[in-house]
């Protein structure tokens, strides 16, 4: 029999690159990843992935790597789709580009954006339709982009459509399951509070009404003022089980809701990773975070994803509680860490900064290497 040529390594990380798209079910988690994949594939300095208008003629959303938020706001208004970019939506087939200002379609750059000479390129397709593009610049070394990098990037490419369509299937049975949890609650609210108020306020009610004919027929002061009292005893718990029927406190209904999420997503990674997960949440922060309960989990789920991708740990735990300033989420692994300042882009830390930063707080990452790693998110009250 003939021998099986092996894979290269370019083709084995393309096979893990797969798997970590195919780990990821959030849009937002999945277009950062394959952004940040395609960098590290092709060795590029820039990377980015545009997101297409729904009717594919312009982009609408533009996600990064390589470029800080201070040199995207230097640079303004994200592309919506003209000279080399807008020839790649309108022919959306691999484009490799050598020099991007001798290309008789470039339209060049905008003020305050850095240089880039190279440019390669691929569509991202799935069921027929273009969801957005890859754009790549600048491959590490002043090495133009060749053939085997367009393979890959035509490969992640694939990948990537079918991660995309997950990722939005997914939020969509998210979204389906809320809307059918939050009809269960309702539906459990309004029987229980008919049975409440059909049976218990109805009794409670009779109760008093006979309490009160008593006090009022009594001949004794002493014995009628008795009666009274308890007559006011029964009022106010009827109105106590009134304002429970149509209070119902929604907050312990969230607060419930998020430790749900962050259990669930600690056993799911547990089950796909092998590390062991534990999970500890306060459940007044939980309470008091109820209304950012997507965010957090989202922190959650990048941060295990981290993990599982890296950190080669054989325990990890998930912790939320109240902080001095706040709230604190924190993830330790005890992984074979890193020299904090050294990471490489696909470790994903950027993106956990920058989502922390737009929920006001600031994230810390205490690490060494061989001895774990921490992170810690700190939100404010």
């Amino acid at each position: 029999m003939p021998s099986e040529t092996p894979l290269s390594d370019r083709d084995l990380r393309l096979i893990d690159a797969g798997m970590v798209l195919a780990s990821e079910h959030s849009l937002e988690a999945v277009l950062q990843r394959i952004v940040e994949l395609a960098v590290e594939l092709t060795g590029a300095q820039y990377g980015a992935l545009g997101v297409l208008t729904p009717d594919g003629g312009a982009i609408e959303e533009f996600v990064t790597v390589g470029i800080t938020p201070e040199e995207r706001a230097a640079i303004g208004d994200p592309p919506v789709g003209h000279g080399l970019l807008g020839e790649l939506i309108r022919d959306p087939r691999p484009m490799r580009i050598p020099d991007i200002g001798a290309d008789p379609r470039s339209v060049g750059f905008p003020e305050h954006h850095p240089p880039m000479t190279s440019l390669l390129g691929a569509p991202v397709r799935g069921r027929g339709t273009v969801f957005g593009n890859i754009y790549l610049t600048e491959k590490h070394g002043s090495e133009p982009f060749d053939e085997e990098d367009e393979r890959v990037l035509e490969v992640l490419a694939t990948q990537a459509a079918v991660a995309v369509e997950n990722a939005r299937l997914a939020e969509e049975a998210e979204r389906r399951g809320r809307e059918v949890q939050r009809l269960q609650v309702l539906s459990e609210r309004e029987r229980i509070g008919k049975e409440l108020h059909d049976g218990v306020i109805q009794s409670l009610f009779a109760v008093g009404m006979n309490l009160q004919a008593l006090a009022a027929a009594s001949e004794d002061a002493d014995v009628a003022r008795r009666l009274e009292a308890a007559v006011d005893d029964v009022d106010q718990a009827i109105r106590d089980l009134r304002n429970y029927i149509f209070g119902l406190r929604p907050g312990i209904l969230a607060d419930r809701q998020l430790d749900q999420a962050i259990k669930e997503l600690a056993g799911d990674f547990e089950a796909r990773s092998g590390v062991v997960t534990i999970v500890d949440v306060d459940p007044e922060a939980a309470s008091l975070l109820a209304s950012r309960g997507s965010d957090v989990v989202q922190l959650v789920r990048e941060s295990l994803s981290n993990v599982e991708r890296h950190a080669e740990a054989t325990t990890c735990r998930v912790t939320l509680a109240r902080s001095d300033v706040g709230f604190a989420l924190e993830i330790d692994d005890d992984g074979r860490g890193f020299e904090v300042g050294q990471e490489t882009a696909g470790m994903g830390l950027r993106n956990l900064d920058e989502r922390v930063a737009s929920l006001g707080g600031s994230l810390e990452v205490r690490s060494e290497a061989g001895d774990g790693t921490t992170v810690v998110a700190v939100l404010p009250a």
